[in-house]
């Protein structure tokens, strides 16, 4: 889906529409924490995207702002809205293929084998385009490829609203010339240790052997081997597990004050549970909570309950008492202040 979280917004707030829009943290006039979730490509002209600090979101609006230009307009996600759009989608491409992987709230693999032709399953993902933008009227953008590291790096390829088709024959030459960051697997870090060493593209990586790939980047660099030269043989996997329901919440100010942190676990435990019954679970075992300090260093504590349970009450309990000791010399002997807090669930029961 192209811009899904912005795009969802703006379809439902017609006012918004054509705005540079971003969905994310608060940005507090420049003083916010956390990052943008989703801009759309308005907002996307003025330097800002997914990842990026809300802060500096903020900032890059300002400078349009005083160029002339429209500011952004900034959202909270409305994310119980988002699952629900994405479910209407998901049924839209099921008229149309049998199997499908959804890999995330806005994308999904689905198998073309069946079509035969590559004409045929160009056609298909025009229905499935039509579909989308005539019933949700949201757009999308489908890579059709032979297989998913090509399929996937194809739907990048013309958004918003494209349809690119690479054929086998096509699959190497088609990533050769790509910047190394498409290959998905290398993120910002490799990218630049591989900057480092002179390799910009993916044709840069054919230099290296299997073996001298697996000496720089361990067992994964056998994979890589394969992915520089278009192939992938990861299948579909029809069946999409939610593995956990979570959330994480960065403070408008860092703080050690136990009774704010508590308050804030508390809400949190209610909205995961609540999320975990529209997920279609009735329970979970292991309660995991998440501390960021201010210095970013990170730390995580879980607990796996002997029974099942479904109750808020027992998660709100067991999320304060794995809590505590962030808040002392027990995980926090430098009585550092806390910038994050994160609960999720995991071992889910009752569902389908």
């Amino acid at each position: 889906m192209d811009a899904f979280f912005a795009a969802v917004e703006e379809r439902d707030h017609p006012e918004l529409r054509g705005r540079p829009l971003v969905v994310g943290a608060d940005p507090r006039d420049g003083k916010g924490r956390g990052v943008v979730s989703t801009a759309n490509y308005p907002a996307r002209s003025y330097g800002i995207h997914s990842a990026l600090p809300i802060s500096q979101a903020w900032r890059r609006s300002e400078i349009a702002r005083r160029q002339g230009k429209p500011p952004v307009v900034f959202l909270r996600p409305n994310f119980d809205r988002y699952v629900e759009v994405s479910g209407h989608i998901l049924t839209m491409v099921r008229r149309h293929v049998s199997m499908i992987e959804q890999s995330g709230i806005d994308e999904m693999y689905f198998d073309l084998s069946v079509a035969g032709r590559v004409d045929k399953a160009k056609e298909i993902c025009q229905s499935i385009k039509h579909d989308i933008i005539t019933e949700e009227r949201l757009t999308a953008s489908i890579g059709i490829g032979p297989n998913k590291l090509i399929a996937k790096i194809a739907s990048d390829f013309h958004k918003p609203d494209g349809l690119t088709v690479v054929e086998g024959q096509d699959a190497e030459a088609f990533v050769a010339p790509l910047p190394v960051r498409k290959i998905p697997g290398i993120g910002p870090k490799t990218e630049a240790r591989l900057h480092q060493q002179g390799i910009n593209v993916v044709q840069d990586l054919k230099r290296f052997s299997r073996e001298g790939l697996e000496g720089l980047f361990g067992k994964w660099g056998v994979e890589l081997y394969e992915k520089v030269r278009g192939r992938d043989e990861s299948p579909i996997q029809e069946a999409y597990e939610v593995k956990s329901v979570g959330e994480q919440e960065t403070f408008a100010e860092d703080t050690r004050d136990s009774n704010v942190i508590v308050d804030h676990l508390r809400r949190m435990c209610e909205d995961v549970a609540r999320r975990l019954l529209g997920s279609g679970f009735q329970t979970f075992r292991t309660v995991v909570v998440t501390g960021r300090f201010a210095d970013f260093e990170t730390k995580s504590r879980s607990h796996t309950l002997a029974h099942p349970t479904g109750s808020r009450k027992d998660l709100e309990v067991e999320a304060i008492k794995l809590f505590l000791p962030f808040l002392d010399r027990r995980d926090n002997p430098g009585r550092k202040l806390i910038r994050m807090i994160g609960v999720r669930v995991e071992k889910l029961g009752g569902g389908e």
